[in-house]
């Protein structure tokens, strides 16, 4: 949701119209946002829909994963399929000029079409991903999910594969019976992203966060060797200018703001490493307590989000050693639940940023400074080719192993955190990458401005949109 956002008010502040359909709990955690666009004068509105999800399950960010708990992302991506009537009568009832929908929800192309409008596909992505890579980009087994290390189909999901190619249409109805007939967890993700892919395939095009100077190789090959219609318009966390504007955006963060600022502000600039894996992945306590360790270890400055886990009685938190924040209180901040991200990135303390190499996080970090990747699912792995191999901006703490959320993920031992964060921290090597990694930040921030490469994007997609109107009307 943070970039979805983002971009409505990019798109906002270019001076379009901007509804957003989303959940009431969403609507919720974003409501102190929403009041500060409107006080900026845009026009911003909110719609909200309700699935008939288990409770806490309208956002995966509140949800503490088990192994038991994983089995229920069956019903979450069923639910999806769900929103489709409620959107279509919201797009019968408001009439927009065209709907742009996340990759998960395959059906708005065949919504989008039926009003006769375009559907512009966003996956929050980047154009690294794609066939006929320049360079040579290679993955372990391991960093695989599932269903890609399955080389062989059965039956079942080669009769899956030729429903979706046949079936383009009602989506809802494939996408049940996917859930009902299909036990294996491979077979099953492997047959939605299949949907996912003819989806976007027939929509008018897909708006990317992300900006031609970061991979332009990249950009240019998914437009002419795929052929696709596409448009950069990233990075849209820059869209937030003003303090107040990074303050609020996303979650409300349980830890004040100004007691964040005035910790890093008695720090001396590029002193402090940012550690954050992003608000759905869950370590277990081996892991964190080798986390703790490692930092503790180091000696340098350190601000460490942990996710808050409600089933920990307060005041305690599990996988840390005995008196570890009393221990670290002078050289550490440990933030609890959700943290400004941009805020904290932007200080000029920061020195280097270890994540879990989620878009989100790769761009903040690409305009912020050094990184650490440490990746554990979706598409991490390869966000994190793009940081330490393509851009050289980045070190791997060596994270060797896909699995969904990090939950049962091969513990990375206190010694490789500690020399990845010296990497970053200190030396020649340090140095070197700091100074390579200022040019793709200074490059984001050109991108956005007036006449630069998402600036003329944006332009450029907002003009085809009027004129696709203009003949939709005329007709």
């Amino acid at each position: 949701m943070i970039p979805m956002m983002d971009m409505a008010k990019t798109f906002a502040t270019s001076g379009a119209k901007v509804t957003i359909v989303t959940t009431p709990i969403c609507s919720t955690l974003f409501s102190r946002q929403i009041e500060r666009v409107h006080q900026l004068g845009l026009d911003f509105n909110i719609q909200t829909v309700k699935l008939g999800l288990p409770e806490d399950w309208e956002n995966l960010d509140a949800v503490t994963w088990s192994q038991s708990q994983v089995e229920l992302l069956d019903r979450f991506w069923k639910a999806l399929s769900l929103l489709r009537e409620p959107v279509l009568h919201i797009l019968e009832e408001h009439r927009p000029d065209c709907l742009i929908a996340d990759l998960f929800f395959p059906w708005a192309t065949d919504v989008a079409a039926q009003l006769k409008i375009p559907r512009l596909a966003f996956g929050g992505t980047k154009t690294f991903i794609v066939p006929h890579l320049p360079g040579e980009i290679t993955l372990t087994k391991t960093q695989l999910p599932e269903y890609l290390r399955q080389e062989l189909d059965t039956d079942f999901s080669k009769l899956a594969k030729e429903i979706v190619e046949s079936e383009l249409k009602g989506y809802g109805s494939i996408f049940n019976s996917f859930y009902e007939l299909e036990k294996d967890y491979a077979d099953y993700y492997r047959n939605f992203y299949n949907m996912v892919k003819e989806s976007k395939k027939r929509s008018f095009g897909i708006v990317m966060d992300s900006f031609y100077e970061l991979e332009p190789a990249y950009a240019d090959l998914y437009r002419t060797i795929l052929g696709r219609r596409s448009w950069l318009v990233g990075p849209f966390s820059l869209c937030n200018k003003e303090i107040e504007d990074k303050a609020q955006r996303g979650n409300r963060a349980l830890f004040d703001q100004h007691e964040c600022l005035k910790w890093l502000d008695s720090r001396q600039p590029n002193s402090v490493i940012y550690i954050c894996f992003g608000s759905i992945a869950n370590f277990n306590e081996a892991q964190l307590h080798e986390i703790a360790v490692g930092l503790e270890a180091l000696g340098q400055q350190f601000i460490w989000v942990v996710k808050k886990d409600p089933n920990v009685e307060e005041g305690k938190e599990e996988g840390l050693p005995d008196g570890y924040e009393s221990r670290i209180r002078n050289k550490g901040l440990i933030i609890r639940g959700w943290a400004p991200q941009v805020l904290i990135l932007d200080h000029e303390a920061i020195r280097g940023f270890v994540m879990h190499c989620g878009w989100n996080s790769i761009l903040e970090a690409v305009t912020a400074g050094l990184t650490i990747t440490w990746p554990m699912f979706a598409e991490q792995f390869y966000n994190e080719k793009l940081v330490t191999q393509v851009l050289g901006i980045g070190i791997s703490v060596g994270s060797k192993q896909f699995d969904e959320f990090g939950i049962d993920a091969d513990v990375v031992s206190r010694d490789d955190i500690e020399k990845a964060v010296r990497r970053v921290m200190v030396g020649e090597e340090a140095e070197e990458m700091r100074r390579k990694a200022r040019v793709p930040g200074e490059m984001a921030r050109k991108a956005i401005g007036e006449g630069g490469s998402s600036d003329s994007d944006l332009t450029s997609l907002i003009e085809e949109l009027m004129q696709h109107k203009a003949a939709r009307e005329y007709k």
